[in-house]
């Protein structure tokens, strides 16, 4: 097979087309990497807004998500890390918490609410002690582990730790991580057994650059280009031996007008904070 040039699918505008404007293609994701039982997969799936729809970002952050809800009120709440941050677990905590506390109004009854999945794909390595890529976590009681409160639940999943042959029961979930992981902007020829599932053949369509107009390449574009410079900026302060650490990283940025989103995200800094900073400048 020719080979052919690919948009990373991790990166926040293919992401949005892939996933943020399909409903079959996040339904195969979601039934394959989530810890769903056999009996109750989703069957079908629609966007919450403002997610439903992809846009060409203004270099909003270097976190993408897709927010959806399933046939049985179950709501799933997708987002894409590019790099860790110890801000990341609690944001995913509180925007899943926040949709399972908007589902009810004042004469509605508790009964009423239905589970809420946070699903958190980083393209990082955060669990350095541990070989383990997929993170489950779940409210149960401490004395009795198998009592599981019902409502709230997270998933991580490590990328660069995923390897294939560790998930093999659960095949379109390996292919579809595969994708995650293996796309990364390059020209390739795409694996046989890629092409062998519909939804993820469709997946790898979306990310053909011939599949992008001109301003969606230059937001893309822009958009790894953000990424480079945080990475090279907290390289450069981590070899400097920086006292200030975070607050010089953010500063270096701030000097090169990125968007608040983006110093934040690859800072764990609050806008307040930033701002603040931002002020001595």
């Amino acid at each position: 097979m020719v080979s052919q040039k690919f948009l990373d699918p991790k990166s926040d505008i293919v992401f949005k087309k892939v996933f943020g404007s399909n409903p079959e293609l996040i339904k195969s994701f979601l039934n394959s990497v989530m810890p769903l039982p056999e009996d109750r997969l989703i069957e079908t799936i629609e966007y919450l807004t403002p997610e439903q729809s992809p846009r060409i970002p203004s270099m909003k952050n270097t976190i993408v998500d897709v927010k959806c809800t399933d046939h049985k009120g179950r709501i799933f709440i997708v987002e894409m890390q590019m790099q860790w941050t110890e801000s990341f677990s609690k944001r995913l905590l509180f925007g899943a918490s926040k949709a399972y506390v908007q589902q009810i109004q004042k004469a509605e009854d508790y009964h009423s609410l239905c589970p809420v999945y946070g699903l958190g794909i980083i393209n990082d390595t955060f669990d350095r002690n541990s070989e383990d890529w997929f993170h489950h976590y779940r409210q149960v009681n401490v004395q009795k582990p198998e009592r599981v409160l019902e409502g709230l639940e997270l998933i991580f999943i490590e990328l660069p730790k995923f390897k294939p042959q560790s998930w093999e029961q659960k095949r379109i979930g390996v292919l579809w991580l595969r994708f995650l992981k293996e796309f990364k902007g390059e020209q390739l020829e795409v694996p046989a057994e890629f092409r062998s599932v519909p939804e993820i053949s469709k997946a790898v369509e979306l990310t053909q650059e011939s599949s992008y107009t001109p301003l969606e390449l230059e937001a893309y574009d822009q958009y790894l280009d953000a990424l480079r410079t945080v990475k090279t900026i907290e390289v450069d302060s981590f070899i400097a031996g920086k006292a200030e650490g975070i607050q010089e990283i953010a500063l270096n940025l701030l000097r090169q007008n990125l968007p608040l989103d983006v110093i934040s995200s690859a800072t764990g800094l609050s806008h307040s904070e930033l701002s603040a900073l931002k002020a001595k400048l």
